[in-house]
């Protein structure tokens, strides 16, 4: 029988108040097992204090894309911002990348300013970093983000090619097409990070599980699928330390922002604020969710413990 390692990722921990206690609290009851911290978020200096406090495992949600930078030396004048002074945006990152208009020197230089930021913050550096809205895996940038895991020993990542996302028929079509670029672009990145050195969990879910997609069943669900298509492409006999299969499941839990409190510098967006926050964190921290775990052999853990 296969056991399977989930690791429960809470992004954007650090983002608000609200996101930092509802984050939290899924840690506590035991629906969260490690957290993303966006390091430009406007509660990070608090969340850092929390994961101290509550010894929750955390890594490094690198942002090159909402709010502003921490690098002093791009918070002007910089290819990274838009004219209004903050980075471009989800779409309008990918845009100016299109364009050519983006610095890759500037794109590392607030990588490795993220980096040290979070070293100060926690005392550590991260034994996991991924990408704040899946920028890490977008072409160039994906070079430069595996160049700075690599120089600071920074071993696991995030690649979110995702099992059966094409079979998904409730996701809106627009999302839909926003997610099979982020899986063509993984699927691009896999050579690249294994050149680095760099590790990721066998499977990730939680492009299908998103906002007011996630239910109990719907967990459920794709981690069964995702087990059940990643084992019949295992060898008859695997060797003994290969009966553990290893998951990555992304979520958003929190409590709505409330404006203006929140955000990355330019307050909280519409992400933030929406009812779907809650909805995750209800979700997540069900009873028969965490029996589920039990009854399928899914021990909860986080990327130290891989």
């Amino acid at each position: 029988m296969f056991q399977a390692k989930l690791i429960v990722t809470g992004d954007d921990f650090g983002y608000c108040p609200q996101r930092n206690q509802g984050i939290v609290e899924c840690f506590l009851a035991g629906a969260v097992s490690n957290v993303s911290l966006l390091v430009n978020g406007s509660a990070a200096a608090d969340a850092a204090k929390l994961a101290t406090r509550y010894n929750i495992p955390i890594g490094l949600h690198a942002n090159l894309s909402e709010g502003s930078p921490v690098c002093e030396a791009l918070k002007t004048n910089s290819s990274l911002l838009s004219e209004a002074g903050f980075f471009h945006g989800k779409m309008g990152f990918r845009t100016a990348l299109s364009k050519g208009l983006l610095n890759m020197s500037e794109v590392k230089q607030e990588l490795k300013a993220q980096v040290d930021l979070f070293h100060e913050l926690t005392g550590h550096l991260p034994p996991h970093m991924d990408g704040h809205q899946h920028i890490h895996v977008l072409p160039k940038v994906r070079h430069v983000f595996a160049e700075v895991l690599e120089e600071y020993g920074i071993e696991y990542t995030r690649v979110p090619i995702e099992p059966g996302l094409h079979n998904c028929d409730w996701i809106e079509p627009s999302l839909m097409d926003f997610y099979v670029g982020v899986e063509e672009d993984s699927l691009k990145t896999v050579d690249v990070f294994t050149k680095h050195g760099i590790r990721w969990p066998d499977i990730y879910i939680g492009l299908s599980t998103m906002g007011k997609n996630m239910s109990v069943s719907a967990i459920q669900n794709a981690i069964d699928t995702a087990i059940v298509e990643f084992t019949s492409k295992m060898p008859a006999h695997p060797v003994p330390q290969r009966r553990t299969v290893t998951i990555e499941l992304m979520v958003h839990p929190g409590y709505p922002s409330v404006p203006p409190i929140g955000g990355c510098g330019e307050g909280p967006d519409d992400f933030s604020q929406s009812w779907e926050r809650l909805h995750e964190l209800q979700t997540l921290i069900r009873p028969e969710l965490q029996s589920h775990y039990k009854t399928r052999n899914i021990q909860l853990c986080s990327f130290k413990d891989l």
